[in-house]
């Protein structure tokens, strides 16, 4: 059973590790197929890992870290939407804008309100979500295999894993199920043509754009709030910008990007394993090269399949409409 031991601990850490980039990941493609590119994903998430840590120490509360999160996280990403959507500015320079202010505003503020190096004062008990033990899980925990991994891989996260995955399912519904979604696709497909229609382009951007600043308010919260016991200067690590190679990867659609966050979040979680064990001929591998090597296997799947990615018609470009 070491094996099975072995396999539920890398599985239970990707799960773990894929839910930021899963999180920024469904914000991107909301925010891309209204048309609007989002480089600041990484920006939006770091923004709100800091405003969720410093609520939740200040009133107790996690729930109230999170709102505090997504709140800012919106209002960021609302910037976004007005120099892109409203100004029609350039989305890449906005969005690397918008990163460049959530780092230094981030460190700048926690300086001044913590005096720790930009660090949020370590969260305890309330201020932390718990994790959670899912029904049965107990109960199956003693069945061969499927019901060992039951528990200690499904069950036992904290309830922003659930609600991460529940974002999927919601993505998915909408976008191919309702009015709402149909128009949006629409909108990043053919702007003119909703135009025409007598829809509203800019309110389905900002739609979109605000479902996108939620979900990496959602994502910057797990990171700070969940996943680890505070804020840290540049804690989200590049997330942003690999759940945007997650996006391409998986050509734009919910699923499929699921599955690339959960492959990059197993690649993370092996990575980790394996610092500090010597490999039969090589010996030990440095950390440097073991922590690059998500980002260079990122790299390497965005080199075999950028080719066949096709990414909505207008997306990254401002609709200006016809008189």
């Amino acid at each position: 059973m070491e094996w099975l031991q072995t396999v539920a601990v890398i599985l239970d850490s990707a799960i773990r590790l894929s839910i930021p980039l899963l999180c920024a990941a469904m914000a991107g493609l909301w925010s891309e197929r209204s048309g609007v590119v989002d480089i600041g994903l990484e920006g939006k998430m770091l923004v709100a890992a800091f405003a969720s840590a410093a609520a939740a120490y200040a009133t107790g509360s996690a729930w109230v870290g999170l709102g505090a999160g997504i709140l800012a996280s919106i209002v960021f990403a609302l910037v976004h939407g007005f120099a892109a959507i409203t100004w029609r500015g350039n989305q890449i320079v906005s969005g690397v804008a918008i990163n460049m202010l959530a780092a230094g505003l981030t460190v700048v503020l926690g300086n001044a309100w913590f005096g720790q190096g930009g660090r949020t004062p370590p969260l305890e008990g309330a201020a932390r979500f718990p994790d959670l033990t899912l029904p049965l899980a107990t109960t199956l925990r003693d069945v061969p295999v499927l019901g060992y991994l039951y528990y200690e891989v499904v069950s036992g996260h904290a309830v922003l894993v659930y609600i991460a995955v529940l974002a999927v399912f919601v993505t998915a519904y909408v976008l191919r199920r309702t009015r709402f979604g149909l128009r949006l696709r629409a909108v990043g497909e053919n702007p003119a043509a909703v135009d025409t229609a007598g829809i509203s382009v800019a309110r389905l951007r900002y739609g979109a754009v605000i479902i996108c600043g939620a979900l990496c308010g959602l994502g910057g919260t797990y990171l700070a709030v969940s996943q680890s016991a505070g804020f840290l200067p540049q804690m989200t690590a590049g997330k942003g910008f690999i759940a945007l190679a997650a996006v391409i990867f998986a050509n734009w659609r919910p699923w499929p990007t699921l599955g690339a966050c959960l492959l990059f979040g197993l690649l993370d979680a092996i990575a980790t394993r394996l610092q500090g064990v010597s490999l039969p001929g090589i010996g030990e591998v440095p950390v440097q090269a073991i922590q690059a090597l998500p980002y260079v296997l990122t790299v390497i799947l965005l080199a075999g399949f950028i080719g066949k990615a096709i990414p909505p018609k207008a997306s990254g470009l401002p609709y200006v409409k016809e008189r």
